[in-house]
């Protein structure tokens, strides 16, 4: 559809003549915290648009007892601006939880606790626009046109520049893909809780993943294992199961000072990197992990509990008999090259998630840089438009920017870059070295002069 087809009778221009410094589409955690930002900058005018008709995150992951792996600071707001209205310690405060949470002495937000706040946030910002979905987008003459149906049918909005927020989608292994459509009864984790009842009825459940979801199903589902009498099974094709690296050197390449070394690497590099460090931001809590082993424990004292932990076990193929009402899972081990196979009646897929480009991209490709593999090519700035400054990416940059990309805790700064780009000014201070360490070789500091050469004299009398 060309943007002339889009202008007639039946679409309304939204605004007449109104053209936006920028449009942000998709309303996640990332364009949610961007929006908060946005609010009290004089002057910007920023729409963002969500085709879900209010904010929820994750829904189908909101166990009881779930925390976020980062704490409260990597709010929407807090690292870009401390005296933000819309920080989580302000959500406490005006809803009387804040003494509460203080004496619970753990600053890691539950995950249903943070889901609130954004509702929270999101209420209160004008600039944000529920149910309205993104059709087609098109440019012409420093202008992109935004085709969307939204509370009020089809519109046409402006804006001089784009923020993709669309998010992830759950990715489903190529050897599952026939097993999903042909029955039984295979989900991935994002579907848990609104199935969880329908698992637990029956006689054998199998989850497949390494990360975190992975443990948080299998600790929730091993507690009712007695309950329910179902046989629980968790395979992993990673050699064992990896606590995520949390300690404060590592966590220093959560930082300004890694992204800027990550990204001048070679893109070769970078997705190798990539690749290896998985267990830097998609590994298990440490405490869960210990959790798991005692709940196993403890329920191995009535003794042998009815579950198999199957590490170094790819998953290579999955078949469905609905004569027999189960599922067939071909696994391969790793170490050993061996072959086997695994009966399940119903099986979960904690595999994780991946970007897919939205469609509604089609009309603007001309816009857009690439790289040698046709990903987008994301500057530092993260920008990827064909002129710098014109389409930025939220959690679209895993291979130019490396695992900190889904971070939450590194979503301020980004947020802080790219409206520094889009004003041409720091509305918020923007860190730029923050680290102890150094990640590349880097030149000696010039020292004064006769600074050295005291510090050398000053050494050997201390040592003569």
């Amino acid at each position: 559809m060309s943007t002339s087809a889009l202008s007639t009778s039946a679409v309304s221009t939204s605004g007449a003549g109104r053209i936006y410094d920028f449009a942000g589409i998709g309303v996640g955690p990332f364009n949610l915290g961007l929006a908060a930002l946005s609010e009290p900058v004089d002057g910007l005018d920023g729409v963002f648009l969500e085709r879900r008709d209010s904010f929820d995150w994750h829904p189908g992951m909101m166990l009881e007892q779930a925390h976020l792996q980062v704490p409260l600071l990597a709010d929407l707001v807090t690292l870009a601006d401390p005296t933000s209205p819309f920080s989580f310690l302000n959500f406490l405060k005006q809803t009387g939880r804040l003494y509460r949470f203080y004496i619970r002495e753990n600053f890691y937000p539950l995950r249903a606790e943070y889901n609130q706040y954004c509702q929270w946030v999101a209420g209160q910002l004008a600039s944000v626009r529920f149910g309205t979905d993104v059709t087609e987008v098109t440019y012409d003459d420093g202008v992109y046109t935004i085709a969307v149906n939204g509370p009020d049918g089809r519109e046409v909005l402006r804006a001089r520049r784009l923020v993709l927020g669309t998010g992830t989608s759950p990715y489903i292994p190529d050897a599952c893909a026939g097993i999903a459509k042909a029955g039984g009864l295979v989900l991935h984790n994002a579907d848990y809780m609104a199935r969880k009842s329908e698992l637990q009825q029956r006689r054998s459940v199998t989850i497949v993943g390494s990360g975190q979801s992975a443990a948080e199903i299998y600790y929730e589902l091993l507690q009712d294992i007695d309950v329910h009498g179902y046989q629980l099974n968790w395979v992993t094709r990673s050699g064992r199961f990896f606590p995520l690296e949390y300690t404060k050197l590592t966590l220093e390449m959560t930082s300004p000072d890694y992204v800027d070394y990550f990204h001048a690497l070679p893109q070769e590099q970078r997705d190798r990197l990539v690749g290896a460090q998985k267990n830097l931001y998609k590994g298990i809590n440490s405490e869960l992990i210990d959790a798991i082993y005692d709940l196993l424990y403890t329920k191995s004292l009535s003794g042998m509990v009815d579950t198999r932990l199957l590490t170094h076990s790819a998953l290579t193929g999955a078949s469905w008999d609905p004569s027999m009402g189960s599922h067939t899972l071909q696994l391969r081990h790793g170490e050993q090259g061996a072959d086997y196979s695994l009966d399940t009646e119903a099986v979960v897929l904690a595999t994780g998630y991946g970007y897919r480009e939205p469609e509604f991209l089609a009309g603007v490709q001309d816009r857009i840089a690439r790289d040698s593999t046709g990903r987008f090519a994301v500057e530092r700035n993260y920008s990827t438009g064909v002129e710098t400054g014109e389409i930025f990416v939220q959690n679209a940059e895993l291979h130019t920017h490396g695992f900190v990309t889904p971070d939450l805790g590194m979503a301020a700064y980004r947020n802080s870059c790219i409206l520094r780009e889009i004003t041409g000014r720091e509305v918020y201070p923007v860190e730029r070295s923050i680290a102890f360490q150094e990640f590349g070789v880097q030149e000696q500091p010039d020292f004064p002069a006769g600074v050295h050469e005291t510090a050398v004299a000053e050494s050997e009398e201390v040592h003569a």
